[in-house]
């Protein structure tokens, strides 16, 4: 399952709601968000925040790539590869790896184009996409300009629900997303 979404529209505070009710419920979750990191009120980049507690950059603001690295730059950010990988892979390997017979919930948000730049991210996304007993929220970019080809992939499996997230009805598609998920368990 994933869903649409347009930056600032609430979509980290509606995945961090979709993420209480889903735990509440007794279902295991795992995953990642990233949110906002602003300075003196301006935005400076952006951070991968793992459900565990785990956090670190995922890119700022005008910052150099780490030498003898290649620059991965979405617009005035660049993008932290090292750590975001530190950071998203093992979540996603330990989801993926310790299913057993109960269904479990994945949390990606998101797969966008800062995220994309990581080839072993797209692999472990697919894996989790096949592996039987998970449930994948994530979130995706709306389509514009250049198609990204894993969001396009997603976006067409018969297997994905896509909720487009709007200002105008962010505040009541839990109860939809959160029934998804649990009838995706039986």
């Amino acid at each position: 399952m994933s869903w649409d979404c347009i930056r600032r529209v609430g979509k980290t505070t509606l995945i961090q709601k979709a993420i209480e009710v889903l735990q509440s419920s007794g279902l295991p979750v795992d995953g990642f968000y990233t949110q906002e990191v602003r300075q003196e009120g301006k935005r400076i980049g952006f951070d991968v925040v793992t459900l565990s507690g785990a956090q670190g950059p995922l890119s700022r603001v005008g910052s150099q790539p780490l030498p003898g690295k290649p620059e991965c730059r979405v617009g005035q950010y660049v993008v932290n590869l090292d750590s975001f990988e530190q950071l998203a892979l093992p979540v996603l390997r330990n989801a993926g790896s310790s299913c057993g017979p109960k269904h479990r919930v994945c949390i990606i948000d998101e797969i966008g184009k800062m995220e994309l730049f990581s080839q072993p991210f797209i692999q472990a996304v697919r894996q989790m996409l096949s592996t039987p007993g998970i449930i994948v929220v994530g979130t995706i970019p709306v389509p514009k300009g250049k198609p990204l080809a894993l969001v396009e992939e997603i976006r067409k499996r018969r297997d994905v629900k896509v909720f487009n997230v709007t200002r105008d009805n962010r505040n009541s598609l839990l109860p939809d997303i959160v029934a998804v998920v649990q009838s995706s368990r039986t």
